[in-house]
């Protein structure tokens, strides 16, 4: 892959996970700079990669949060998600024909992911014959006082995506 290629990781050690869950990014004033440049490229070509592979659409979101100016974390975080594309390289989206072609959909969220701001994440992803067809990571449109709430903003999402789908 090309990306891998520029950033010189392409005899990198592999990862099985695109972004460690502990991970807590956020703008942090004080943190020394990124090249910024570099990770606009590779954000870029990330942001690309994640209409064939959705397990990075929640990763690439977070750190395409952080593109006006990126510090070292940011940047640690991003040589992740490069090391979990070395590792699952032969890894792809498959479809095939199968019987009780249905559309089924799954929603989640997780309360207070932005550090800056306190908005949740939503996420969904829905397939047809068990096939992924749509998925969606962005953060919530306002603050959720509750892991219930924010549940509740997910599945509204969900259900959007749901009836455009019918």
């Amino acid at each position: 892959m090309k990306i891998l290629l520029e950033t010189g990781m392409k005899d990198c050690s592999a990862t099985q996970v695109p972004m460690d869950p502990s991970t807590k990014l956020s703008k942090a004033p004080k943190e020394k700079g990124a090249n910024e440049r570099d990770y606009r490229r590779n954000i870029g070509c990330l942001r690309y990669l994640i209409n064939t592979w959705p397990d990075l659409s929640f990763c690439v979101g977070v750190l395409s949060r952080y593109m006006q100016a990126p510090k070292q974390s940011h940047e640690a975080a991003l040589k992740q998600v490069l090391r979990y594309l070395q590792g699952t390289l032969t890894y792809g989206l498959e479809f095939k024909r199968t019987h009780g072609m249905k559309i089924e959909g799954y929603s989640d969220s997780s309360l207070s992911v932005d550090e800056d701001d306190g908005r949740s994440t939503t996420g969904h992803v829905y397939y047809f014959a068990n096939s992924p067809i749509t998925w969606c990571s962005q953060k919530q449109e306002t603050v959720a006082l509750s892991s219930c709430e924010a549940e509740f903003m997910a599945a509204i999402e969900a259900a959007k995506q749901a009836i455009r789908l019918q």
